[in-house]
């Protein structure tokens, strides 16, 4: 669910591993003119040596992950004073405050000083340097290795955060820890327990090993994941959010995060809809401005009366 900064220095395992006689394994056939992603590539060149250090991706994801959750702590901040701004906030009864932001942010800060900087040091001194083919992927291949990836982490996370909730034992000394927040914000992306910011780093991690994905996909993979983690725990329901721009509710978004966290038995998957709705475990989410939608209405009285006759 939440974006991965434990995604480092892992292009060079799986190229080397797909090395044959020096070729990489993935599509480069074709001239590099006729790659539409060619000159975004061709952006590396006089920059080699950056872009192929083990360090990139721990660089990337680091400062992609804070610059894009500022912008939402500066809304939850100042926007308490904006109307309209509140007009698209999920929970409108709760505020963000400085010293919860103090206390999500020093466990991020903790976390990464004590599990990511290690991991980054280790790969930095014991992984050679990442290879850059000399073309781009094709979009095709962009495309569906990042939207498979995403699918692949969407279902292991599903059983994973599923598990976490129905064992408790695994709840209490795991995964509580990001449920201390009953209304998400952009920081509580990033809080979590050791073990899960571990867990859930190795999984993105190695969901682009199964497609032997371009280093350009990889990156591009690893900002996509961060935006959907963190769009989904940004407490708002703003019109520019993806889930508002996919058809057939095939994103969940911030609203129904929002209700996994007040309803914590319910909406499992971190990104799309469809597994929680095959195992029953989908919730209807609230609306912008804290608006409950007659399907959500009609769940809750579902719920009250099956209470009842337990």
């Amino acid at each position: 669910m939440e974006s991965t900064l434990f995604d480092i220095g892992r292009t060079w395992i799986f190229i080397n591993e797909s090395l044959v006689d020096g070729l990489p394994l993935w599509n480069t056939s074709g001239k590099s003119n006729s790659r539409i992603l060619q000159p975004v590539w061709d952006l590396r060149l006089g920059r080699e040596e950056f872009f192929r250090s083990p360090l990139f991706p721990v660089v990337l994801s680091v400062a992609f992950y804070f610059s894009f959750c500022t912008p939402f702590m500066i809304f939850d901040l100042i926007g308490k004073k904006w109307t309209w701004m509140q007009s698209f906030k999920l929970q409108t009864n709760k505020e963000v405050t400085m010293s919860q932001i103090f206390d999500t942010l020093g466990l991020t800060f903790w976390n990464h000083v004590l599990y990511i900087l290690p991991a980054a040091v280790s790969q930095w001194v014991w992984t050679p340097d990442t290879y850059l083919p000399e073309l781009a992927p094709s979009m095709f291949d962009f495309v569906w290795h990042q939207v498979a990836s995403l699918l692949v982490f969407d279902f292991q996370y599903f059983v994973w955060h599923w598990s976490h909730h129905r064992f408790r034992f695994l709840y209490k000394h795991i995964h509580a820890v990001h449920h201390r927040y009953h209304s998400p914000f952009c920081w509580v992306t990033q809080y979590l327990h050791p073990w899960e910011l571990i867990t859930v780093g190795f999984l993105t991690t190695t969901n682009t090993w199964f497609f032997n994905c371009h280093p350009l996909t990889i990156w591009s993979y690893m900002i996509v994941s961060i935006i959907v983690s963190v769009e989904a725990h940004i407490g708002f329901d703003f019109p520019f959010c993806l889930h508002n721009w996919f058809p057939f509710g095939v994103i969940g978004g911030a609203p129904k995060h929002d209700m996994h966290h007040l309803k914590p038995m319910t909406n499992f998957q971190p990104f799309f809809n469809h597994w929680d709705k095959v195992f029953s475990t989908f919730c209807p989410a609230m609306k912008a401005g804290g608006v409950k939608p007659k399907e959500l209405l009609d769940y809750e009285h579902k719920y009250r009366e099956t209470k009842k006759t337990i």
